[in-house]
């Protein structure tokens, strides 16, 4: 299901897609909100025209359409404001593949979806094997299931 968004990124963006989705994966909606598919998808879609427009010259901060998905896109926004204050140097285009990989993920796996509105962010969650905690908790890793290597 992830494969048809990645395959065409190069190495940077396709890096940038899992760091960002990291942070997907930490994020904690606030209150009673939960974080579904297409508050991922408009979340990196709005920071991906964010980073566009300014690679145009212009200065203009594009806003997703829900408040759980405007909170994710301040949170992806600072993860990329702290990978270049520590000295990474991310180019605003390379860091707008990624987002819209992420975005194009999202909406495809709302199509061929499992009928729930988190699919695609059970996958991420599967991927990086991030467990939520109950009731809102922080994420913590998942333990492997065995220590039993099968060649």
């Amino acid at each position: 299901m992830l494969l048809p968004s990645i395959r065409h990124l190069t190495e940077r963006p396709y890096q940038l897609f899992f760091l960002f989705h990291s942070a997907i994966a930490r994020h904690t909606p606030q209150g009673f909100t939960r974080l579904v598919d297409e508050d991922i998808e408009q979340a990196a879609g709005a920071v991906a025209a964010t980073l566009e427009t300014a690679g145009r010259g212009v200065i203009y901060e594009h806003a997703a359409a829900t408040l759980p998905a405007q909170r994710l896109a301040t949170d992806l926004t600072s993860l990329l404001g702290q990978i270049r204050e520590q000295g990474g140097t991310v180019s605003d285009a390379e860091a707008a593949i990624a987002l819209r990989a992420i975005e194009h993920g999202a909406r495809d796996a709302k199509k061929a979806g499992d009928g729930t509105d988190t699919s695609y962010a059970s996958l991420i969650a599967r991927l990086l094997q991030v467990r939520r905690a109950p009731a809102g908790g922080p994420s913590e890793l998942a333990k492997p299931a065995s220590s039993l290597i099968v060649p």
